[in-house]
């Protein structure tokens, strides 16, 4: 739903603004010139490779896919699938875990049960898991610092553009008038675009990666309490409990009894 969402929103931003200016007696092909096109997404890129390296350029395509159709964590079906392992692990001890972790749908609960198993203690978890989450975090923000950069450059790179169109303009002020408001009006093509793609495309995804990030700490957080909650022989119902509590609470309504 939340990609539906997403879809949807950008779909309502280009009907409504450009939608807007045709209803106003604007020419849709007006708004789709080459040149001030260029110059606006030409120079953000152009920005992003000198800021930032071209192997972090290359990413931003694939990290746009992932801002829109971000993978989706289960954490329902994660907290009864560890408060299971709670449950086997009092009736039949930690090791019978060991058989039963491909059942988990995620790489990180995965490794940290597999560490309890082996004997981990608590501190040694916690070192683990906010290590890991320490570095998800950096390397995260680095991708998000990019889109919130470029929602930055592309406005600046329609003023360029507009700045580049009016001097034209006015290095052929003898020409036709008719010419002149033409040209007046292309320059500030440039300007609508570097706005508008600040504000519909590079800062909502810059926001979207932030949530990506938001909702995998999540699914890491309730996988340690669980780990922790494992390696300390915590019986189920508390674990259940401390694992719902990390729920909205509209979600942990039928989520309390065991």
């Amino acid at each position: 739903m939340n990609k539906i969402g997403s879809i949807l929103g950008l779909i309502l931003g280009l009907a409504s603004i450009f939608g807007a200016f045709v209803m106003e007696g604007g020419s849709i092909n007006t708004l789709f010139l080459v040149g001030p096109i260029m110059i606006v997404f030409g120079g953000t890129f152009a920005a992003v490779i000198i800021g930032f390296g071209f192997e972090k350029f290359k990413k931003i395509f694939s990290l746009m896919k992932l801002a829109y159709f971000s993978k989706e964590y289960n954490l329902r079906k994660l907290i009864n699938n560890l408060v299971e392992f709670s449950i086997i692990s009092r009736r039949e001890g930690l090791l019978s875990l060991e058989k039963r972790l491909d059942t988990l749908d995620y790489i990180f609960p995965r490794k940290l049960i597999r560490f309890t198993i082996d004997g981990s203690d608590s501190s040694s978890l916690m070192e683990i898991a906010r290590t890991e989450m320490k570095m998800m975090q950096e390397r995260h923000s680095s991708f998000q610092f990019i889109f919130v950069k470029m929602g930055g450059y592309a406005p600046t790179m329609g003023i360029l553009g507009t700045v580049m169109g009016l001097f034209l303009t006015l290095t052929n002020a003898d020409a036709n008038p008719d010419l002149l408001i033409k040209n007046i009006a292309t320059a500030f093509i440039a300007t609508l675009w570097g706005v508008f793609s600040a504000n519909m495309i590079w800062l909502p995804i810059g926001d979207k990666l932030k949530e990506c990030h938001l909702k995998e700490k999540h699914m890491m957080e309730i996988s340690l309490e669980a780990a922790l909650s494992l390696q300390g022989g915590e019986i189920p119902s508390l674990t259940k409990a401390r694992l719902v509590s990390m729920l909205p609470q509209s979600e942990q309504k039928d989520m309390i009894d065991i």
